[in-house]
């Protein structure tokens, strides 16, 4: 079960980038500029680019999916941005934003082979009770490899992300405490959460209901028992995640790792994705 669990963290490692890059490369905030989106910040097109697949969605149900911003925030954008675009226009601009920025990127890197067996990762997710993931996995496949490689990573993405939702859930972490907890432990500062919209009225109120819980001390920092809750909601979110990894199998997997490692590079070394995030993935990327 522990190289189960490590395969399904790995290849997240190496995928996030991947899907990541649609929020910050600059062919999607001209594609968002074409559309009408303001691009002096990234929230109006990332509300847009990545709730698209959901249809035109309102900010309750773009808020539950996302879980982690305040929900203020989310109304913001949402559906304010569907009067700018329709999803159908969103997710045609975003496909061609993702073809732009790999074209540019890859520069001759092959990818069809990792697109391949990404692809079959993806077609193994089980979307019950994951709406983002479903979401995603209900679009039709596009026919460049490149296209496909970075549809199945945000497929896989998204099931991850649906999974770790129901492990915070399950830890009885709200929102914006399940972000006061991750702080806790030393996944990014504090100041970086800061992008989810929460106040810092709510921060705190968040920290003090961590405090009588015994998860924080009175600096904010972990308790072991707030540590040993975080590990456990690590330890879910990749079992949870593990089951395209089980399907597509060990040996595959090693495969796809392998033939994805120089698109993470690219990724990586583009210099477009921030070098702290709320992710707290363990390595410099958003």
């Amino acid at each position: 079960m522990a190289d189960e669990l490590d395969l399904a963290r790995r290849m997240w490692w190496l995928l996030e980038p991947v899907h990541a890059l649609l929020y910050y490369a600059p062919e999607a905030f001209e594609q968002a500029e074409e559309l009408g989106y303001r691009i002096d910040e990234r929230w109006p097109s990332y509300f847009a680019w990545r709730s698209a697949p959901l249809g035109a969605a309102g900010a309750e149900l773009v808020a539950a999916a996302f879980y982690s911003f305040d929900p203020q925030l989310v109304r913001e954008h949402v559906p304010a941005a569907w009067e700018i675009a329709s999803p159908a226009r969103v997710l045609a601009a975003r496909t061609s934003a993702m073809d732009r920025t790999f074209r540019r990127l890859l520069d001759g890197v092959p990818v069809a082979e990792a697109a391949k067996l990404a692809r079959r990762a993806a077609e193994a997710v089980d979307t019950a009770g994951r709406p983002l993931a479903a979401a995603n996995a209900g679009l039709p496949w596009p026919d460049e490899p490149h296209l496909v490689l970075w549809q199945a990573a945000t497929i896989l993405r998204e099931h991850r992300g649906d999974g770790h939702v129901s492990a915070l859930l399950n830890a009885g972490l709200d929102p914006v405490e399940a972000l006061v907890s991750f702080a806790s432990v030393g996944a990014a500062p504090a100041e970086v959460f800061a992008s989810r919209g929460w106040s810092d009225e709510q921060w705190s109120a968040a920290r003090e209901r961590l405090l009588s819980r015994g998860l924080v001390d009175a600096e904010g920092a972990a308790t072991e028992s707030g540590r040993r809750l975080r590990a456990e909601v690590e330890r879910r979110t990749d079992e949870l995640a593990a089951g395209p990894w089980r399907e597509l199998g060990e040996a595959s997997a090693g495969a796809l790792a392998e033939f994805v490692e120089p698109v993470f590079g690219k990724a990586i070394g583009s210099g477009l994705l921030p070098a702290r995030s709320t992710l707290g993935v363990g390595m410099h990327f958003a």
